[in-house]
């Protein structure tokens, strides 16, 4: 039987009995719990297989809630806050005293977001606590994009996938946090540094830390297909040297004539960074799937999502 629902108020129930929901977002899919139940948090880092040191993220319906979860909030941090809200960043700050250790791995800060889902936001509105909701899937494996993903993943787990359909960005929110007061990118991801720069000035990326990292996705293994996955800036060579294999191909915009490719996905045809950013984790599955000896990827231009996708990319390589 399957767990996939559009009932908004059986998820409300489940939330309520400390029960864990996946739910969707505009990024991905994400493994929600009431922020304040020690069983449902400790049962999110269980069922993902998650290590309690990487922190959680809290999500809420609105900025005006943020009060209720940071002790204090820069200038900078409220700026884009107010840009992109609801939306695919999270702001790393000082948190309140009621927020528990377990969400933050036990540091002074926490991680915040409003997610841009009509159905999320529905859902956080009529809750009386905050979720948190990392991505839902088995710790370090490609995230989930659509219901049936999460469903793949975690059908004897959980009780229900609130199905909202495919995430329209298709990767995680940029985090961002603040030192000194002045913003500094810990993950890559949803809203490019160009957009971001444009609200707070030049900023500075500090995105590998393995241990007691600072936010979510800083670790150097993430987002991994089972298949061995590389890395490529020149296809044909790459090609070439797994000839004698199965090999699955992601390209950025234009497919490759080989015969020695088994399977090939095209991000988008037209070029569209927001396009290939929506459907990268999609076609990794669907490669993960076709008992391939080998996926080869495209390097991406490596500006703007591009960038954000290529970080994506390099981290499903790491053995």
């Amino acid at each position: 039987m399957s767990i996939i629902s559009k009932d908004i108020s059986k998820a409300i129930a489940l939330l309520n009995s400390e029960e864990l929901v996946a739910i969707p977002t505009e990024t991905v899919y994400g493994l929600a719990g009431n922020i304040f139940s020690k069983k449902a948090i400790e049962s999110i880092f269980e069922t993902k297989k998650r290590p309690f040191f990487n922190p959680l993220i809290v999500h809420i319906p609105s900025i005006d809630f943020l009060p209720d979860i940071a002790a204090s909030v820069p200038e900078k941090a409220k700026l884009l806050a107010e840009a992109f809200w609801p939306g695919p960043i999270t702001l790393v700050l000082k948190k309140n005293s009621s927020i528990p250790d377990l969400i933050t791995a036990g540091k002074d800060t926490v991680a915040v977001r409003v997610p841009n889902h009509p159905m999320t936001l529905e859902l956080l509105k009529k809750l009386s606590f905050p979720l948190a909701a990392p991505s839902a899937n088995p710790f370090s494996s490609i995230s989930p994009t659509t219901a049936k993903h999460v469903e793949q993943y975690f059908k004897d787990s959980i009780k229900m996938v609130l199905d909202g359909g495919p995430c329209k960005s298709g990767i995680e929110s940029t985090i961002i946090g603040f030192e000194n007061d002045e913003p500094v990118i810990y993950r890559l991801g949803s809203t490019p540094i160009e957009a971001i720069e444009t609200v707070v000035g030049p900023i500075t990326i500090k995105n590998k830390k393995e241990i007691n990292p600072d936010a979510p996705g800083m670790l150097e293994r993430h987002y991994a297909p089972k298949t061995k996955t590389v890395l490529s800036t020149n296809l044909p060579d790459s090609i070439n040297r797994y000839k004698d294999k199965r090999v699955g191909l992601i390209v950025f915009n234009s497919a490759i004539e080989d015969p020695h490719i088994t399977s090939q996905i095209v991000l988008s045809k037209t070029s569209d960074m927001a396009e290939a950013a929506s459907t990268i984790y999609d076609a990794l599955h669907k490669l993960d799937k076709q008992n391939l000896d080998i996926i080869i990827a495209e390097v991406l231009p490596d500006y703007g999502l591009g960038k954000s996708i290529n970080d994506r990319l390099l981290r499903a390589t790491k053995a």
